[in-house]
């Protein structure tokens, strides 16, 4: 631990102003309020606030809306509200950041419902892969094989691998370059990725040990190679489709921020809200590595 460094000077000598609330570099003066660094910096909004928000966030597999939260709190205005829940989805998604995927990995893509913030009313809007009423997006997940004769009978007829860690990464367009570009420092070399036959994953081979493409519509087939990506997709858009409405396509990564954060602590229990008071009040670069939170 640094302790308080002095933005001003970098001096790590401090008193401790109690009229004021923060500290004073022994220094130079510089003053360092308690919010400084964390990412209730810049806020008025009462500490209770965000305390609140990250218990209510913690305490469910799915989500809370802004307005849901505003009525919680009786707070009058809801634009606060609503920025307070972004930023801290925000500082969620860092911190998924600092860990790459490993072993094995499915990998697909999925096509979320948003509002295109840029787009003009009326802009005729295309179907499918190109659509403008859909965020691109690329799921990955760790899938760790399960021998055959690890499974008991309570569990055969579950996937016959074992989930791990998830990414979702909002990308612009899903052309092979985009992809490479979204997935540099996601992936480790070591890593055995599963996809289908799309073109767009074409470079992925020079970004991994190897790549395994599978190129079949057979329903059955598809399960038992992708048990996991596919019901990561569709989890997530029945979530949104519950909770959110007319989610912007500038923002649908911080939503799938949250997602992925509580999908890789899923295990932790009521830890969860320690790990997110931890995620909101720490920037430090602890660099490419799990860890605890």
């Amino acid at each position: 631990m640094e302790g308080v460094i002095c933005k001003k000077c970098e001096g790590k000598e401090h008193y401790w102003k109690k009229d004021k609330e923060c500290f004073e570099c022994k220094a130079c003066g510089f003053r360092t309020s308690l919010r400084s660094g964390t990412v209730m910096e810049n806020s008025n909004l009462p500490f209770r606030y965000w305390f609140t928000a990250i218990a209510f966030l913690s305490a469910t597999k799915k989500s809370i809306s802004a307005l849901e939260l505003q009525r919680e709190l009786g707070h009058k205005r809801y634009e606060p509200i609503w920025l307070m829940l972004h930023k801290i989805r925000s500082v969620l998604g860092k911190r998924d950041s600092l860990y790459e995927l490993s072993n094995y990995i499915e990998m697909d893509e999925g096509f979320f419902e948003s509002v295109n913030s840029e787009k003009d009313d009326d802009e005729p809007t295309k179907r499918g892969r190109g659509s403008k009423k859909q965020s691109k997006v690329l799921v990955a997940v760790e899938s760790t094989p399960i021998p055959t004769e690890d499974k008991n009978a309570k569990y055969k007829h579950k996937p016959n691998a074992k989930a791990g860690y998830l990414k979702m990464i909002v990308l612009e367009n899903l052309k092979a370059e985009s992809i490479s570009t979204g997935l540099r420092g996601e992936l480790g070399r070591a890593s055995i990725v599963r996809t289908d036959g799309y073109k767009g994953y074409s470079k992925l081979k020079k970004q991994v040990k190897e790549h395994q493409v599978y190129r079949t519509l057979d329903k059955e087939v598809l399960e038992k190679t992708f048990p996991w990506v596919h019901t990561a997709i569709s989890n997530a858009k029945r979530l949104f489709l519950g909770i959110h409405h007319s989610i912007k396509d500038c923002y649908m990564q911080n939503y799938l921020n949250e997602y992925t954060y509580k999908f890789n602590r899923r295990y932790f229990g009521e830890a969860l809200f320690d790990r997110m008071l931890v995620a909101a009040i720490t920037n430090t670069p602890y660099g490419n590595r799990r860890d605890n939170g």
